[in-house]
């Protein structure tokens, strides 16, 4: 069905810039708030998500046309709400400063880190998951004593209108604001000078978000993506890694940054393969495109990439195995296993987002970590496999932004592990204690115990005291 659309609040430069002024005021009136204060914002925030949760779903079904409320509670809001316990849990100890140790020569100094909030962040959210990458990294921003302000993509504008109504009712806007609005209304977003901006989505919107916050000096942190693999050997049974390569798949249709992009498996094994994991999409969709769980594409234009990108591979004489026909009209698309495409095909030159699926034949780890650095380093991998030496061999060869070893998707749901990726993938990372640090200014503290600062005896004029340091800590 046709999305209805929802006209947004766009909001011109100059608000947006009162906006951040506003929270700016207030950051230096308050510029490291205690832990009580940092508690009740996440505790606020929790209680959005829980209730306002059955409207936020209901608003993310309109905007893709068609998506399952199980699927935004489960994926989306689920996984806030667990971040913001494990945050809420933590905070005591992430707050607490560091002692540090002291080199031999400034033993009379005590050392510490004080982990400081930098200020105004801003977040800028894509469409995909709109809920959890929005309230994802604000949730460490919040732990980590900023003020935020985000901006959602265009392309959610029922998610957006009900989300800024959300926001305006458990915060005040200099705690935590939204923007609404369209390309412009982020460009100029990203051109704001924030304390630090966070970027989800596309490697080529990433691109053009570091170079609009580079002229402010602002440091970035990018989500991005790329063309995660699967690497399967023989060892590994073909019922379980059809059934996780499904669910990586298939959730959200194939729309998320950390799914499957193309599988890598011994040619033997490709065809029974994919025979399987056919099996494991009708089983977790009985009713084909019909079903309830099956999520739209987000939109036309989204879709009839998706369908090219099959088209050319079908014209190239790939084979292309479909678990059920698609509906075009609720921008359904069919899942498909493309068997050994061409490797200059748009599907293996290009981030898939869709539930398209390749399978490559690769007989070996060396052969499998060859195919993946050769193109840039993707945000997940996953490697299927009881060979111990086989799983190492793939890690210690290849770089991704984070891995789930003998499963899919793992990884990214643990609230204790770094979510980040690397190169064309990304830059930082966040989630638990590693996105409290990224939005906190490590301030470094050195104090001198007593009456002897050890700088007293380097200070001019130099003569006996000098040389007999300089044997002592530098050697004769």
């Amino acid at each position: 069905m046709p999305q209805a659309r929802i006209e947004q609040p766009d909001m011109q430069a100059s608000d947006m810039t009162a906006l951040l002024e506003r929270q700016r005021a207030a950051f230096r009136a308050e510029p490291d708030p205690p832990r009580a204060i940092r508690d009740d914002r996440l505790r606020r925030l929790a209680a959005l998500v829980k209730d306002g949760r059955a409207r936020l779903a209901a608003a993310i079904a309109q905007d893709f046309g068609h998506r399952s409320v199980h699927e935004t509670l489960l994926l989306e809001a689920g996984p806030a709400l667990a971040a913001i316990r494990h945050a809420r849990g933590h905070l005591k100890a992430w707050m607490r400063p560091q002692r540090r140790a002291s080199a031999l020569e400034f033993l009379s100094v005590r050392n510490r880190v004080r982990y400081q909030p930098l200020g105004v962040v801003g977040i800028l959210s894509p469409w995909n998951y709109p809920l959890f990458l929005a309230l994802g990294p604000l949730v460490d921003v919040l732990a980590a004593g900023n003020r935020a302000l985000l901006k959602p993509s265009e392309f959610t504008p029922a998610f957006n209108a009900a989300l800024a109504e959300a926001v305006a009712a458990r915060f005040a806007p200099e705690e935590v604001a939204l923007v609404q609005g369209g390309v412009a209304e982020a460009e100029a977003f990203s051109r704001l000078p924030f304390d630090h901006l966070v970027f989800t989505g596309s490697t080529a919107v990433g691109r053009r978000v570091m170079a609009a916050a580079a002229p402010n000096l602002t440091p970035v942190t990018l989500e991005l993506g790329g063309k995660c693999p699967v690497v399967l050997d023989g060892t590994w049974p073909l019922a379980r890694a059809a059934r996780d390569i499904a669910i990586g798949k298939l959730l959200n249709a194939g729309q998320t940054c950390i799914a499957p992009d193309y599988v890598l498996a011994p040619r033997a094994v490709l065809r029974p393969l994919a025979e399987a994991i056919l099996a494991e999409i009708r089983a977790m969709y009985p009713n084909g495109a019909q079903d309830d769980g099956y999520t739209s594409v987000i939109t036309a234009q989204h879709a009839g990439r998706l369908e090219g990108m099959v088209a050319e591979a079908r014209d190239a004489g790939a084979e292309v195995l479909e678990a059920f026909a698609g509906d075009a009209a609720a921008r359904k698309l069919a899942p498909a296993i493309v068997i050994d495409p061409p490797r200059d095909a748009r599907l293996m030159r290009e981030e898939i987002f869709g539930p398209i699926l390749p399978l490559i034949p690769c007989e070996t780890a060396a052969e499998a970590a060859a195919f993946i650095t050769a193109g840039e380093r993707p945000l997940a991998l996953y490697v299927l496999s009881r060979d111990r030496g086989f799983r190492e061999a793939i890690l210690s060869r290849t770089q991704s932004g984070g891995v789930t070893l003998n499963g899919t998707i793992l990884h990214v749901a643990q609230t204790d592990l770094p979510f980040g990726g690397v190169g064309a993938s990304g830059i930082g990372a966040y989630h638990g204690i590693e996105g409290f640090r990224r939005f906190s200014h490590a301030r470094a503290i050195a104090e001198p115990l007593g009456p002897v600062n050890p700088m007293h005896l380097a200070r001019p004029p130099f003569g006996a005291l000098a040389k007999l340091l300089e044997r002592v800590f530098i050697g004769g």
